[in-house]
């Protein structure tokens, strides 16, 4: 009885996985690796290869399971494309802490003080990234818009920061150090976008199962 239970399972019901969850994990580390940026900025840390190999090994190691249960799967919780969509959003938004680092480490950039406010905000975003995505489960509108929303404000911030910055830049006299913080403000405001896109991808799964 038990090996035709077995058999039934593997071959007949339908494989689950809890997407939710495998979501979850990736939102996670996107908002440990968020806060890891504030807190190395914030202390005028040094970022080794170590730093940007750690970011990069757990990140293709969530993607490429949660991709692979993706194809393997026939029934999910959301549709498929929505989910694909998180998935590669996730793990962009990882990928464009990783292209801070190596822009900072490549200017050669050893204090990072004057962009603290934007990274506090970066956090935050994170957090309530994190938050929406674990109320997914829940299926309760309101848990989600709630963090989507402050998001969405805190990415106008992180806007209208960026661009004051670059203003200040402008009217400084040396050329290389207004080239090199301005590429590094874009990509701060590259971070702050990722966590956008991903917010608005995540609104559209709930509106859809809700």
């Amino acid at each position: 009885m038990e090996s035709r239970m077995s058999f039934i399972r593997k071959y007949i019901l339908p494989k689950e996985i809890d997407f939710n969850a495998y979501l979850l994990d990736q939102a996670r580390l996107g908002h440990v690796v968020v806060a890891d940026l504030y807190r190395i900025g914030t202390r005028d840390l040094p970022i080794s290869d170590e730093n940007i190999h750690r970011i990069t090994q757990r990140a293709e190691k969530l993607k490429s399971r949660n991709m692979e249960e993706l194809l393997d799967v026939f029934i999910t919780p959301y549709d498929k494309e929505s989910i694909y969509r998180m998935i590669t959003q996730l793990d962009w938004l990882i990928l464009s802490v990783k292209h801070f680092f190596l822009e900072v480490r490549s200017y050669n950039i050893h204090c990072l003080g004057d962009y603290e406010p934007i990274l506090k905000i970066l956090v935050t975003m994170s957090t309530d990234l994190e938050q929406g995505i674990a109320a997914l489960e829940g299926r309760k509108l309101p848990a989600i818009t709630k963090p989507i929303s402050r998001i969405h404000l805190a990415y106008d911030q992180v806007v209208e920061s960026c661009a004051r910055t670059t203003a200040r830049l402008l009217s400084e006299e040396d050329c290389k150090h207004i080239i090199k913080h301005k590429d590094i403000l874009a990509q701060l405001k590259e971070i702050g976008k990722r966590i956008q896109v991903t917010a608005n991808t995540l609104e559209d799964m709930a509106i859809k199962v809700i």
